[in-house]
């Protein structure tokens, strides 16, 4: 181990692993370990004896659930825009060649009450349920100026400058409520809270045609996509990866402390007495939690039901969005739920989450509007986790921390991070105009 690498990483969560591609694939010597023995860090897979041992303390689930190993229940389960960026980035480093991604059947939204499909087109405006007759025919025109508006042609723009009008500016110009205007910001441009409203339109109007993009992309009921067996392929398909571009990845390696020299900076990481050189270091927070502070919690709930969520036309896999607005909380909450077509379940077998942003000290309450919309659930397990974020100056010490994964069912937060950590590691801007056809949907 006493050899000297560009960089060393240090944790296996999702954020570290896309990274350590990244890197190997731009030929960068690259060391990567993790003080687990398993795949994934906070983002890790669990069977179900693996479930019952970190939430119930033993390891002797119920036998009515069917075979453990036929679980792979991810910890922070997120859903893909088939067009997003995430997915971009998988095709630029070829990993996609180790995956199946299957669409995803629904997305829906909370509102007044009620789950319903989330409209995403001019024409599915028309039929929503969601709004009355004279507000579709409002939004039936805003999504067609969506639809067309194209920011390298003026004529589309219909003499509005998106980079200066805000969000609230424009909705006022096509006069719509604030519902309508809840579930388009929060279910069809996946903004978390409703700070968007004052900011420039334009990155509501790039989200909205991103996710239209998207739903056209598998003619499927959403715009997701998803891995069969569940986002804990990743962090291995990354592994085979670096370990092609001549990457090497060390599981079950303790303590991995970082060491550094008198001016503060990176040299090293060490374990087992055995100390590994470099010249930069990525990590999760938990590595550095010196380097790293505390700026809220996730409150979640994870449950194995026998049957598809309520309301979602019977979809086996579905993402639903409930606007704070709709609850009066401050933040959005989010309700995943996959099955055995994906293959994460045992037939007939169904993993809902509910997550949110903590504002209280009890789960149980604070999620109980998400889980009321479950129906009946087979075993339902509470859990809270402290969400950081990096307060070093990378420039001065070469230590490059990722932020806690947040409360979304989604990855457009995520892969955001990624892009500003490998922007700050190489001074460059990542490549993204890959050909999207790459990343093929699993044959049925």
């Amino acid at each position: 181990m006493d050899e000297e690498y560009d960089v060393i990483v240090l944790g296996t969560g999702l954020k570290e692993c896309i990274l350590s591609g990244l890197l190997s694939v731009d030929g960068l010597k690259v060391l990567h370990m993790d003080r687990n023995d398993y795949y994934g860090g906070e983002s890790t897979s669990l069977n179900l004896i693996q479930l019952w041992k970190k939430f119930r303390g033993n390891d002797k689930p119920p036998a009515h659930l069917g075979s453990s190993r036929d679980y792979n229940v991810d910890m922070i389960p997120k859903f893909m825009m088939a067009n997003g960026t995430l997915v971009r980035v998988l095709i630029h480093t070829d990993v996609t060649k180790y995956l199946y991604f299957k669409a995803v059947d629904g997305s829906f939204v909370y509102s007044k009450g009620k789950v319903h499909k989330v409209p995403a087109t001019d024409m599915e405006a028309l039929k929503s349920p969601l709004m009355g007759i004279f507000e579709k025919r409002r939004a039936r025109k805003f999504f067609i100026y969506v639809q067309d508006y194209d920011e390298s042609d003026p004529k589309t723009h219909e003499g509005m400058d998106l980079t200066r009008v805000t969000t609230r500016e424009l909705i006022g110009k096509y006069g719509l409520d604030d519902n309508t205007m809840d579930f388009i910001g929060h279910a069809l441009a996946l903004h978390r809270d409703d700070r968007y409203l004052d900011e420039p339109a334009l990155d509501t109007v790039k989200r909205m045609k991103l996710y239209a993009e998207s739903l056209a992309r598998f003619q499927g009921g959403s715009p997701y996509i998803y891995p069969l067996y569940g986002l804990g392929e990743l962090p291995q398909a990354f592994a085979r990866l670096s370990a092609v571009y001549g990457g090497t990845y060390m599981l079950n390696k303790p303590e991995c402390k970082v060491e550094f020299n008198e001016e503060g900076k990176v040299v090293g990481v060490t374990s087992e007495g055995e100390t590994a050189r470099c010249k930069k270091v990525v990590c999760d927070p938990t590595y550095l939690p010196n380097k790293a502070r505390k700026v809220g919690r996730v409150a979640r709930a994870i449950c194995i039901m026998s049957h598809p969520i309520p309301n979602t036309n019977d979809s086996h896999s579905v993402q639903v969005i409930l606007p704070q607005k709709q609850l009066g909380r401050r933040s959005d909450m989010y309700l995943f739920c996959c099955s055995y077509s994906h293959n994460v379940a045992p037939k007939g077998k169904f993993i809902a989450f509910v997550s949110t942003e903590a504002e209280t000290d009890q789960p149980e309450i604070e999620l109980k509007p998400g889980i009321d919309l479950l129906g009946p659930v087979d075993e339902i397990f509470f859990d809270m986790y402290d969400r950081y974020e990096p307060v070093n100056e990378p420039s001065l010490d070469n230590c490059f921390i990722s932020t806690s994964y947040d409360a979304t069912t989604h990855f457009e937060s995520t892969v955001m991070d990624v892009l500003n950590m490998y922007t700050m590691i190489t001074g460059k801007v990542l490549d993204l105009s890959v050909d999207l056809s790459a990343a093929s949907a699993a044959e049925e």
